[in-house]
């Protein structure tokens, strides 16, 4: 498809001179005969080019340039005056234009200046779209924050980047931990080289050895050929275990000795391989209670957690969340003017979050899709209202104040499946008070 260049002057006999020349030389063009017409066609559909004279009918011409820019900062700008001056050159060039053309022009001039600008406006168009791709495969946009303490642990995650420590990242389901190993992954020496990701709850038991190893032909039914395992495929680079917990214990053994050596043997195959990588290793399970249950093994825990980092669920980091929202809607492709209306963001703002920055993903996407207008409001959202402060009927024979307690405890390891960390979070107390408690009222 030809390049579409919009054409802005006033002067119709020397538009239509000037549209000949752009035609000619291959272009598509649409013409605008001034200020109020140029502006309605680049919202409409912003050009890949726009060629401007600056003294138009019915007003500015470096004016309409600065709308411009705010509206589509990477589409060039060209400006053609006959009332050309160094003064009003350096003022195109500093609200933005490619360049600064005066009449009489050469026509041949002309062409190849719009040839550069549109070479320049592919160029940041490629350039704006690889960053949207690298930030919508990684995600670590939603890494930005104004919390402190999100803050001071994004600084740590990035010292501990630059070395090949082993990480453990900890936190509740949907936090964002893969987000953070990518973030530690390309803060790193490694990081042009692969990032590998294993969800270690997601692949059957028994193919867990032989995803993360490999296998030689004929080494079980079904293995036709040989396979290069996870581990392999990170050569140089990282490996991210996430839901490491759910590694049965005979793979812990397997796991420690990779760890410990780093070598891999894969299935069925006498020899053992060298591999190379840096590992980081995540669970939203409280390790410590696994530990104790002995589901999983203490050394391991120890040789993972060299840099242990543990993300703060999103309820405690809700000063995030207008920006976060906003990353969401350009992610999802959200029309130019749509929004959220302050009702519906304090509502986003409010709501605890269970399901934390996956659920609010989840949200914006929804409210994309079923909104009922630009502005999307507190309908749209369809959440239940936050949480006010708990109420408890008090009987008039009075109440145990330590049953309440109990009773409230034993509710939030329920809900959090017997994870101690996102227990105490949701009951808003340290986790060793919470310890505290349970050894108090004999749960633990």
């Amino acid at each position: 498809m030809a390049n579409e260049i919009l054409l802005i002057d006033d002067d119709e006999s020397l538009r239509r001179v000037t549209e000949y020349h752009l035609l000619e030389a291959g272009f598509t063009v649409r013409c605008g005969d001034g200020f109020a017409q140029g502006l309605a066609m680049f919202r409409a559909t912003p050009p890949d080019l726009v060629v401007t004279d600056v003294k138009l009918g019915d007003g500015s011409g470096l004016e309409l340039l600065s709308r411009f820019k705010d509206l589509a900062p990477d589409v060039p700008v060209i400006v053609i005056t006959a009332f050309g001056s160094i003064e009003m050159a350096v003022e195109a060039m500093h609200k933005g234009a490619f360049t600064f053309i005066t009449k009489p022009f050469d026509r041949d001039a002309l062409r190849l200046s719009c040839r550069k600008a549109l070479e320049l406006g592919q160029l940041r168009h490629q350039a704006r779209n690889l960053t949207n791709e690298v930030n919508r495969l990684t995600g670590t946009l939603g890494m930005e924050t104004v919390n402190s303490a999100m803050a001071e642990l994004l600084d740590r995650a990035v010292k501990v980047a630059s070395s090949d420590a082993t990480v453990l990242i900890g936190g509740e389901s949907g936090t964002g931990k893969e987000v953070l190993a990518r973030l530690i992954h390309q803060h790193s020496a490694r990081a042009d080289l692969p990032f590998v990701a294993v969800n270690c709850a997601a692949i059957p038991e028994n193919l867990i050895e032989s995803e993360l190893f490999g296998h030689v032909k004929g080494a079980f039914t079904g293995a036709v050929k040989e396979r290069r395992g996870r581990f392999e495929m990170g050569q140089g680079g990282t490996v991210f275990l996430d839901e490491i917990a759910e590694l049965r214990p005979e793979m812990q053994v397997k796991f420690l000795r990779v760890l410990q050596e780093r070598v891999v043997e894969r299935v069925g195959a006498e020899e053992s391989i060298s591999v190379d990588v840096r590992v980081i290793a995540a669970s939203n399970k409280d390790l410590f209670h696994e530990i104790k249950h002995n589901h999983f093994r203490e050394d391991l825990y120890y040789r993972l957690s060299v840099i242990p980092l543990c993300l703060p669920p999103l309820r405690e980091r809700r000063e995030d969340i207008p920006a976060l929202v906003r990353h969401f809607l350009k992610k999802h492709n959200s029309p130019a003017g749509v929004k959220f209306s302050e009702q519906a963001m304090a509502r986003l703002v409010a709501y605890p979050w269970p399901g934390n920055i996956r659920e609010l993903q989840n949200v914006v996407e929804r409210c994309l899709i079923l909104r009922s207008g630009s502005e999307i409001q507190v309908t749209d959202i369809g959440l239940e209202s936050a949480s006010g402060p708990v109420s408890v009927e008090i009987p008039p024979e009075g109440l145990s104040f330590a049953e309440v307690e109990k009773s409230y405890i034993l509710k939030a390891l329920s809900m959090s499946n017997g994870n101690r960390s996102q227990a105490a979070r949701l009951l808003g107390i340290p986790r060793h008070v919470l310890i505290y408690r349970l050894e108090k009222f004999d749960l633990a």
